[in-house]
């Protein structure tokens, strides 16, 4: 019994050992493979036409080469080199300039059907040399094979395929190469052989489809060996700078909480906000249609830019001359922070593109312009561009996203007709630290506009109702009232 005691606390004790990992340096995707892919073992990229895996192992290969000081071998047995460098030249990869330094070696391979013929004895020992001979040249540590289908497309004995990729995946572990394999989707299953995702360590699966008239890209780890993974679906988008994958459930809620305090950019309002908010948490400011939404924005953006912060502005219902038009008559001239290079607009439709391109849109712009501040004028913009888990999936990634760069977040929520009002900003209640709810009621023939704080967290805040004005000096608030006729 004891012996039996000792042996099990010894292998608690034991040191885990971790898989060495090969950073891809493609964002987001290192998140969700817990440091990239497999060091020395085969990875298998696989998925329909146009999903971006020749992309995906293009990157792989170049970050390798320009931020990791690992060079790469590129064996294309479908484009030629030209094409290549022609086709990644528009996300920023000069392969000509590697391969000058012999950071890259693109290697191209025809293997033409009428070439092949099938026998027992068939090899793949000419490749080997070929491509031994082209991983020595440059000392390289990354290999790209695109795509399997090229080289064993002529195959229809499954022995002679399986001993072969079997082979294929064995000589590269023995290079102790990071290397990438592409392969085309098949019916039913990962590859059309359906043989590569059992010789290979890692299988990656992208999908490119269309929903709703709008394309979406997915990508899946489908296995693993030898690590923990996310296993969910995450989108991915090939744009100016590369790929881009969000990863989906990887945040967590461990980013730091600011106890500062940043003004409203209303003297009036921060002193029923017991000072203004912490910095670095989001605000809700729900109403209909005319409450005031934008205008509390635009105090807002113009309280931090006064401060020197750089905001940016998220506009999905007007441009921004407009908004720059409007807050000017209104005494808040948000001209001077664009030209002082403080304040960014960036308008969209929201029904242009599909949630996940808006999300990575605002990654990128937040990683370019370095904000202190985001303002999303509306957040229930998106609530027509798809279903609802998924549109509260993508705002909660978004929020995540923006709290764990430490930024303040702004958003402005639209209730329409008959909605009521604390109704319409509940399913964002819990993602927000501060909410204030805006109502523009009828009050003895009179249209009057109302503001009250519905929560504020961790800060003392006025319960009153309080009637406001637009004038031109802004928002001007006048005695707390009980407002009549809300709903």
């Amino acid at each position: 019994m004891k012996a039996t005691t000792r042996r099990r606390a010894s292998s608690r004790e034991a040191p885990r050992r971790l898989l060495a990992k090969a950073k891809t340096g493609i964002a987001g995707f290192d998140e969700i493979t817990g440091g990239g892919l497999p060091r020395g073992r085969p990875t298998l990229v696989c998925g329909g036409p146009g999903c971006g895996k020749t992309m995906l192992a293009m990157e792989f290969l170049v970050r390798g080469a320009t931020e990791f000081n690992e060079p790469g071998v590129f064996m294309s047995f479908e484009e030629t080199a030209d094409d290549l460098v022609q086709n990644v030249a528009s996300m920023g990869f000069d392969l000509r300039a590697l391969e000058s330094r012999k950071k890259i070696l693109i290697d191209e391979v025809r293997v033409a059907r009428s070439e092949i013929h099938e026998t027992g004895e068939y090899d793949l020992e000419a490749l080997f040399i070929r491509l031994g001979h082209a991983i020595d040249s440059i000392g390289a540590k990354r290999v790209v094979l695109d795509t399997l289908e090229a080289l064993f497309g002529g195959f229809s004995n499954t022995a002679v395929l399986r001993a072969e990729l079997r082979r294929l995946f064995d000589w590269l572990k023995q290079r102790n190469v990071s290397a990438v394999i592409t392969g085309e989707r098949g019916e039913g299953q990962l590859t059309r052989q359906g043989l590569e995702e059992y010789v290979s360590d890692c299988v990656v699966l992208l999908d490119h489809r269309v929903v709703d008239q709008l394309t979406i890209r997915r990508l899946r780890i489908i296995k693993y060996r030898g690590t923990f993974h996310g296993t969910d679906e995450y989108p991915f988008l090939i744009g100016e700078n590369g790929i881009s994958v969000l990863p989906i459930t990887s945040l967590g809620l461990a980013y730091r909480a600011s106890a500062d305090i940043v003004s409203s950019g209303n003297k009036a309002i921060d002193a029923l906000l017991g000072g203004g908010f912490y910095e670095a948490s989001t605000v809700l400011v729900s109403g209909r249609a005319g409450a005031g939404k934008s205008t509390f924005a635009a105090h807002f953006v113009d309280g931090r830019c006064e401060q020197k912060e750089r905001a940016l502005y998220v506009a999905m219902e007007q441009s921004p001359s407009e908004i720059l038009r409007n807050t000017k008559g209104i005494g808040i001239p948000l001209n001077r922070h664009v030209k002082a290079g403080l304040l960014r607009f960036h308008a969209l439709r929201p029904t242009a593109h599909g949630l996940e391109l808006h999300l990575t849109t605002i990654h990128e712009l937040v990683e370019d312009f370095n904000p202190r501040v985001v303002v999303i004028d509306a957040i229930t913009s998106f609530l027509g561009m798809g279903l609802s888990a998924e549109v509260t999936s993508m705002i909660v990634r978004l929020m995540d996203f923006l709290k764990s760069r430490q930024i303040t977040v702004y958003l402005t929520s639209l209730a329409h007709g008959s909605e009521n009002l604390e109704r319409a900003g509940a399913s964002l209640s819990s993602l927000v630290d501060t909410w204030l709810l805006l109502r523009n009621v009828e009050v003895d023939a009179e249209r009057v506009r109302t503001f009250s704080v519905v929560k504020s967290r961790g800060m003392a805040h006025s319960s009153a109702t309080h009637r406001f004005t637009i004038t031109n000096n802004g928002v001007v608030l006048t005695n707390a009232t009980q407002a009549q006729g809300a709903s």
